[in-house]
């Protein structure tokens, strides 16, 4: 693991020295620069390849599409932290050591969007949506932070509780085989590569320390990918049909479709973003001895915006920051931006050579299954922690939340509750997401704003 940076403040200055370098600005040696780089890479690429991973085998990718749909997150993932950390003039960049990649909140509405598109049209009906939604975050950015009361930890911690509970029974199908279909779903031989995938991260978690600790989900999906090969259940055949190099191409999924329904599910689920991008620009500005004003919150959420607009033309979904990485910063306290500015880099040449990209789709479904159970929980659990910050000794708010996670899981408990609405409906409603998000909004609206006196935003607190 790097070490900790020196602080360039607590040295001597003698008369004539430059003035002291800031730790976010510092740039340190490659002999430090490069690790430290790496586990930051370490801590997201599991993340960054979930949302194309999923969304993917919904609507039927093969496996080249699958190899160049995570080519492409991974590209937009390196140019959206590039920009975010080393910024351009006073437009756009936080300039801090941010990482901003697909966000997995997006993924139960796009899967719901997917379902209620034609097949052949749904991820052109995705990425209309994506881009309308990253549209939406440059023309509210600016102003957001007079909206943040709209969304206090009651609304986002709801959200992010259902962003895991929703996405739940994704990796309990990969667990069995990912192909509802095939005559041996369930097979035990299936569960079994789930649940020793499973227990490699929970042995790591338990007895590692430092870096394997850290990365003990990677791992999990190396030692499960080992395992799979004797028995032959890992396919090979994307890494030998995948080019070497390759950039994106343009619409090389369709042109986008523009429907209102699946427009207006993904731009509530961009305010769950914003909030959560401007929680971790927050949190990293304190990390880093660097506050967090409007100028940097907007900037930040501007480029949110950029990348989520333009990352569909190649390929990509909603983009927001990457808790995950915040956690390295405060675990290493190593808070050069450049030390992220490195690891933008990297994910940008791995989206430029697909055969990279293509290493990834060499994992069996199984192994995703047992290393998706921990992904999608720790989601669940950070909503939970969220919940806990939000004065739930108020009767007011145990409603709110009660109220606003049934309307969640009515999706997940019964998929065919919404059949008889309209087609708008079932889009909004379909994803436990939006329809949480919507009644959470609403009902602190009802209880907290409606009738009573205006009360300050609530300062966001980022788990």
């Amino acid at each position: 693991m790097a070490q900790p940076a020196t602080e360039p403040a607590q040295a001597a200055q003698g008369p004539g020295t430059a003035p002291p370098v800031h730790p976010v600005d510092e740039k340190l040696p490659l002999a430090r620069l490069v690790p430290a780089a790496l586990q930051h890479i370490a801590a997201m690429y599991a993340g960054v390849v979930t949302p194309p991973l999923i969304i993917g085998q919904a609507v039927g990718l093969d496996a080249v599409g699958l190899t160049r749909l995570i080519a492409a997150s991974l590209l937009i993932a390196g140019l959206a932290t590039l920009l975010q950390t080393i910024g351009v003039a006073n437009f756009v960049g936080n300039r801090l050591p941010f990482v901003n990649a697909a966000s997995s909140a997006g993924i139960a509405p796009m899967l719901a969007i997917a379902e209620t598109s034609a097949p052949g049209r749904q991820l052109p009906a995705i990425y209309g949506a994506v881009m309308v939604a990253g549209v939406f975050c440059l023309a509210v950015g600016p102003f957001f932070g007079r909206l943040l009361r709209f969304f206090p930890p009651l609304v986002t911690g709801v959200v992010i509780t259902l962003i895991g509970v929703t996405l739940m029974p994704v990796p309990v199908t990969w667990a069995q085989g990912g192909d509802t279909g095939a005559a041996d779903f369930g097979a035990m031989k299936y569960l079994a590569l789930a649940a020793f995938t499973l227990a490699v991260i929970l042995l790591f978690q338990r007895f590692g320390h430092g870096f394997l600790k850290q990365v003990a989900l990677l791992l999990g999906l190396f030692i499960g990918t080992l395992a799979a090969i004797p028995f032959g259940m890992a396919d090979f055949s994307a890494l030998r049909e995948a080019p070497v190099a390759a950039l994106p191409s343009p619409f090389a999924f369709g042109a986008p479709d523009f429907q209102p329904a699946a427009i207006l599910s993904l731009c509530i689920v961009m305010l769950v973003l914003m909030t959560e991008s401007s929680a971790g620009m927050l949190a990293l500005g304190e990390i880093c001895d660097r506050r967090s004003d409007g100028g940097t919150i907007t900037r930040g959420l501007r480029t949110d915006g950029i990348a989520t607009l333009l990352g569909p033309v190649f390929g990509g979904f909603p983009t927001s920051a990457f808790a995950q990485n915040v956690g390295v910063v405060t675990l290493t306290r190593v808070r050069s931006r450049y030390v992220v500015a490195v690891a933008g880099g990297a994910l940008l040449v791995l989206g430029a050579f697909p055969v990279l990209g293509a290493v990834v789709s060499l994992v069996p479904m199984p192994v995703l299954g047992g290393a998706g159970i921990v992904l999608f929980g720790s989601i669940a659990v950070s909503g939970i922690r969220t919940l806990s910050e939000a004065g739930l000794d108020d009767s007011s708010n145990i409603i709110l939340v009660a109220v606003a996670l049934g309307a969640g899981i009515i999706p997940l408990a019964a998929p065919t509750f919404y059949a008889d609405f309209p087609a708008w409906a079932q889009t909004v409603l379909g994803s436990g997401i939006s329809a949480g998000a919507l009644v959470a909004v609403l009902l602190n609206l009802f209880f907290h704003h409606l009738g009573t006196r205006s009360r300050p935003a609530v300062a966001l607190k980022s788990s």
